[in-house]
């Protein structure tokens, strides 16, 4: 592994740098992240800005990822760790696969459990309608589109336009919230539309 290289292809939907790990809440999130998304690496004695600081200890920084990985995170993580040696510094690599159990949970500081996905180099809170489409990927549900006048107008309105969001979705039949989001979520199931989350919102395109 070229740490330099890797260093400077910068923070991502698959790497994060940690100088230290000071939070089992934190790391979970970031780990949880990956496994719900595309996977990653942490490079944990690198500050953010890409400076290699190596770790102070070794055994302390792998504790605190086992722990986070078995106790704050649900279904439990499988960390693979490396060290890399940069002059005289260690900087401890950890891999997170992507998972095929999805969603993972993360144990957060309020003590409840939410799902988190990578955007960028963001671990951002997944909508209710990403956890419902990660949930049933995994199942292997078959989804069964019949479309009706809700889908039809659905589709329609995205020949013409961009994109829409469930607020825009929900207004535009009034329909309620609960029956908008279950047609979305077969909807992206099926492939026929896809489902954008960015740091603030959420928006649906055609496929």
């Amino acid at each position: 592994m070229n740490l330099k290289r890797l260093i400077l292809s910068g923070e991502s939907a698959t790497l994060d740098f940690k100088k230290t790990i000071t939070s089992f809440e934190k790391i979970a999130k970031t780990m949880v992240s990956f496994a719900n998304t595309k996977g990653g690496r942490l490079l944990i004695g690198v500050a953010d800005d890409g400076t290699i600081k190596g770790v102070k200890s070794e055994d302390e920084e792998r504790y605190m990822i086992t722990q986070a990985a078995t106790l704050y995170c649900r279904p439990q993580l499988e960390p693979i760790f490396e060290e890399i040696f940069w002059d005289d510094k260690i900087v401890l690599s950890v891999e997170i696969k992507e998972s095929d159990v999805k969603p993972h949970y993360a144990l957060g500081e309020d003590n409840k459990w939410w799902v988190y996905i990578r955007i960028k180099d963001h671990s951002v809170l997944a909508s209710k309608i990403v956890v419902d489409v990660l949930s049933k990927e995994t199942k292997g549900d078959n989804v069964l589109i019949e479309y009706s006048s809700k889908e039809k107008a659905l589709l329609e309105y995205l020949a013409c336009n961009d994109r829409i969001t469930l607020p825009e979705y929900t207004k535009m039949l009034n329909i309620s919230k609960r029956t908008a989001s279950r047609i979305l979520v077969n909807l992206v199931l099926s492939g026929v539309i896809r489902v954008h989350t960015t740091e603030k919102f959420e928006f649906y395109t055609a496929s």
